[in-house]
């Protein structure tokens, strides 16, 4: 396993656990997996050296902090876990008492990294932060991050902080570059990190979908699966194959070691069973030449895939014979 030391929060694997999933029943999985699946891919994490757990709130309705709790055991208070406050009405006061709940049900004293979910359209970082600066100073939260802010709005949170908001938690992966443009290069330079959910673009990465051989289920209606953006996507992939290839490992294990081998990126995978978790984690130690980084960023900026709007547009004049 790989490492970063953040500030505030410790020493963070550069492979993490995401665990959007536990307990929430829209992706199937109930009251059994508390006790059954999640334990033992949590457990598996820890030997394997994962030290960076992210969770929140709104994941199956504080389920997924308390499950996560449960699975840890007595070590969580000594590993990386990372939560979020939804920002609805993020006054100072209701972060307060958002952050203290989420750290009861996570059974911790202090939560190492807490985040902002997302940006209030509505409330400004000056009105939100405050609260955040006052569970700094309280040590009920080691760090404070952010989610989904551009840079203009993530520098924005740091002034409202008066200190370093020090992750900024992005959708990124090499289907979803943009974080390379902005994201990464500050993250670089100021010491910070970026860290990336849906790493593996619900499995796009893989490899085994193209355009005549396109999933079911929850991601067929995602735009990226689209056959016209499953065809624009080939060369990447083919490039992933390639590697992959010639260091006798997968596609989306190439794909995680691309985002991992960038300055103060680490990623975020979810895991429903412990091989894949395993499976994950063994990206940690594939080594990419400088050679087949180049071609697989090369590739990711070179993919433009279709809009969502021209999707629907396209299907509705199918249907409608036009």
């Amino acid at each position: 396993m790989k490492y970063i030391d953040v500030d505030g929060v410790g020493r963070v694997s550069r492979i993490g656990l995401g665990t959007w999933q536990f307990g929430s029943r829209e992706w199937g999985y109930g009251d059994t997996y508390a006790a059954g699946a999640a334990r033992d891919i949590v457990s598996r994490a820890l030997a394997l050296g994962v030290t960076l757990f992210d969770t929140a709130e709104v994941y199956g309705f504080g389920r997924s902090e308390r499950i996560l709790a449960e699975a840890l055991g007595d070590q969580r208070s000594e590993v990386a876990v990372a939560s979020k406050v939804f920002p609805v009405a993020p006054f100072p006061a209701v972060v307060k008492q958002r952050a203290r709940a989420s750290a009861q049900r996570l059974q911790l004293d202090r939560i190492p990294l807490y985040q902002i979910h997302q940006p209030n359209p509505v409330v400004p970082d000056s009105v939100i932060m405050p609260g955040m600066r006052d569970l700094l100073d309280s040590g009920l939260i080691g760090a404070a991050g952010v989610s989904n802010y551009s840079l203009a709005r993530w520098r924005k949170a740091d002034a409202a902080l008066g200190r370093p908001v020090v992750s900024n938690q992005v959708h990124f992966s090499l289907a979803h570059p943009d974080a390379l443009d902005d994201l990464v290069p500050f993250a670089e330079r100021e010491n910070r990190i970026v860290i990336a959910y849906s790493p593996l673009a619900q499995g796009l990465l893989g490899g085994k979908y193209g355009e005549h051989n396109r999933p079911g289920g929850v991601r067929a209606v995602n735009p990226l699966f689209a056959p016209e953006n499953l065809r624009r996507i080939e060369p990447l992939l083919q490039i992933l194959r390639d590697v992959a290839a010639d260091l006798g490992a997968e596609p989306a294990q190439v794909a995680l070691a691309w985002l991992i081998a960038l300055p103060g990126v680490v990623a975020i995978p979810g895991a429903s069973s412990v091989a894949q978790l395993e499976f994950n984690v063994a990206a940690a130690d594939l080594e990419l030449s400088v050679q087949a980084r180049d071609a697989l960023t090369a590739a990711a900026r070179a993919f433009r895939p279709v809009p969502p709007t021209r999707i629907v547009t396209d299907l509705i004049k199918k249907k409608l014979g036009r």
